[in-house]
Parts: structure tokens; C-alpha cells; sequence
């Protein structure tokens, strides 16, 4: 049989203890433990990661009330809140979002002077694009006459003073703006020998009308047309 000396039982106990002390420390999970990085599975859930913001979509924000309140400012700001004209504008705003009160008085002030100009020059052409079919009939009907007898309007477009909306309303899926316009003309209709039978060469004249124009809001054309005209005294 043979003895351990007592150094060899010396550095034997110390080992196990040694191994214990290590066991106790490094087999204990904390639950902080990282994963065994893998190179090839980082790589692919960077990769994946990457895809991922590439096929996030944002969506555009519903429209919330802020917004909403800040698009009828527009109108209220050229017609009063809980008016009728106030009331019809928010419902064409309604119906078509892009809708504007401010953009859609320029524009109607640049189809009024196409409109009279082109009434004026007998232009059929342009009248067709800028009228309802009603309107542009009784136009094309006085310009026949007119030249029948064989007469000339000569015309000046001086410009616009005022053009206020006075009404509004959706008919259907129509809307439909009316604008008093104050505008400054000088014109002149001429027989065929030139003399003058009526209106002044060299008077700038006042006129007012109150145009209605409308379109359907559900067609992708955003032009307006033209569809009642009314001189006011």
C-alpha cells in the first residue's frame, strides 16, 4: 500500500477545492449571459434587419382636426362661419380636399377675362374649353348673329376690381361657386361701314356680372366650366 507524502494530499485538496470554487462561479447563470457570437448569424440578422427598414412603408396621417380646422380657416376667412356661402364652401371642401377658395378666385378671375376676350374675338375655340354646354351655345348663338350682320366688337380688358364669392353649394356630385366680379372694360361694337353702334372706343366702362362655375368632383379633370351668367345692373 502505498502513502501519498503530505504535499502531494496537500496540492490534491487544494485542486478540489480550486475546481469547486470555480464550478460555483462560472457554471452559475445570471441571466445577463450573452449569446456565443456566430459570425454567419449576425451577418444574416443584420442582413435581415436591413430588409426589414427597407420595406417599412409610412403611411400617410389621416387628416386629424387641427388640419381640418386649419383647411376651413381658408374659407371662413372669405366668408363668414354660419353663413350660407360659409357652409356650401365647407361642403365642396368636403367633397374634394384639394379645393381651394382663394386659388379658385384667381383662377375664375383669369377665365373671366379669357371668357369676354374670346367672347369678343368670336375665339369658339377657347369658349368651348371654359363653358358648359348651355352657356356655350347662347355665346356661340350671339356671336353667329353678330356676324350675320356683319358687326365687330372691339374690346380692352382693363382688369378686375373686386371678385367675391356670393355663392356655393354641392348639386350631387357638383360643385358649384358664384362670384360677383366688378371688372373694367372698354369696348366697342362696330357695324360693317365701322361706325360706331354701341358701347365707347375710349371709355373705360364698369361691368358688373355674377358668374357661376362648377365642376364634379369625382371626375379627374380640375377644370371648372362656366354654366350661368347674369349681368347685374
Amino acid at each position: 500500500m502505498e502513502f501519498f507524502d503530505f504535499g502531494t494530499i496537500f496540492f490534491l485538496v487544494a485542486a478540489v477545492v480550486i475546481f469547486f470554487q470555480l464550478r460555483n462561479v462560472l457554471g452559475r447563470r445570471t441571466g445577463n449571459e450573452r449569446p456565443p457570437f456566430d459570425p454567419y448569424t449576425a451577418s444574416r440578422r443584420k442582413t435581415a434587419d436591413k430588409s426589414a427598414e427597407d420595406n417599412v412603408i409610412s403611411l400617410p396621417r389621416r387628416k386629424d382636426a387641427p388640419e381640418t380646422a386649419e383647411a376651413y380657416a381658408a374659407i371662413d376667412a372669405i366668408a363668414k362661419p354660419g353663413t350660407s356661402v360659409n357652409r356650401g364652401l365647407r361642403a365642396i371642401m368636403d367633397a374634394d380636399p384639394s379645393f381651394d377658395p382663394r386659388g379658385f378666385i384667381e383662377g375664375a378671375k383669369m377665365a373671366y377675362e379669357m371668357i369676354v376676350m374670346a367672347f369678343a374675338d368670336g375665339d369658339r375655340k377657347t369658349l368651348k374649353n371654359l363653358l358648359s354646354r348651355d352657356v356655350y351655345e347662347g355665346f356661340v348663338s350671339a356671336i353667329d348673329e353678330r356676324e350675320k350682320r356683319s358687326e365687330k366688337i372691339e374690346s380692352s380688358f382693363v382688369g378686375i376690381d373686386k371678385a367675391t364669392i356670393v355663392g356655393a353649394e354641392m348639386k350631387g356630385t357638383e360643385a358649384h361657386v358664384t362670384l360677383r366680379i366688378v371688372s373694367e372694360l372698354i369696348s366697342a361694337t362696330r357695324d360693317n361701314a365701322g361706325s360706331v353702334i354701341d358701347g365707347d372706343p375710349e371709355t373705360v366702362a364698369e361691368v358688373k356680372d355674377v358668374w357661376t362655375f362648377a365642376r364634379d368632383t369625382r371626375s379627374g379633370d380640375p377644370n371648372w366650366k362656366l354654366v350661368a351668367t347674369e349681368a347685374e345692373e
